[in-house]
């Protein structure tokens, strides 16, 4: 599986946030590619996000209006999604504003991690650690526990 998240906002290679998700795409066996844009008006972000979707990937939008689930569920749609022989997934993180609708409209799954506010590189963290747990539930590994 090759998985991209896409986000707003450069993440400074020295912070504490780099250096999680660093820790998380290391432990990954699924290759992971992490696509950058400065901050810019909303539909510039837009423009970015979804210019950068490879052709067949899976769309998963984080938004705040998206469903909130469990791991175990989100490992399943993305179990699914490779036994339907989807390779790629790609994860849109947002700027400040949010996302347009166009780009919401371009979700297979709009996805909140919860009703609290975050910035934007713990989310990536945040996303870098769900990749990898959902990679270990698929796999039966034992790291998550319910």
């Amino acid at each position: 599986m090759k998985v991209y998240i896409l986000a707003i906002g450069k993440c400074r290679r020295n912070s504490p946030e780099y250096a999680l998700i660093a820790e998380y795409v290391k432990r990954s066996g699924w290759e992971i590619v992490i696509k950058e844009k400065d901050n810019a008006t909303q539909t510039e972000e837009a423009e970015f996000l979804l210019s950068h979707i490879p052709n067949g990937a899976k769309v998963v939008v984080l938004d705040e209006r998206g469903e909130n689930i469990k791991s175990t569920e989100l490992a399943k749609k993305v179990e699914n999604w490779m036994l339907s022989g989807c390779s790629e997934i790609c994860f849109l993180i947002g700027g400040a504003d949010g996302h347009l609708p166009q780009t919401r409209s371009r979700a297979d799954l709009l996805l909140s991690f919860g009703r609290l506010t975050m910035p934007h590189m713990l989310i990536r963290a945040v996303l870098a650690e769900q990749i990898y747990r959902i990679q270990t539930i698929i796999a039966g590994h034992p790291y998550h526990r319910e």
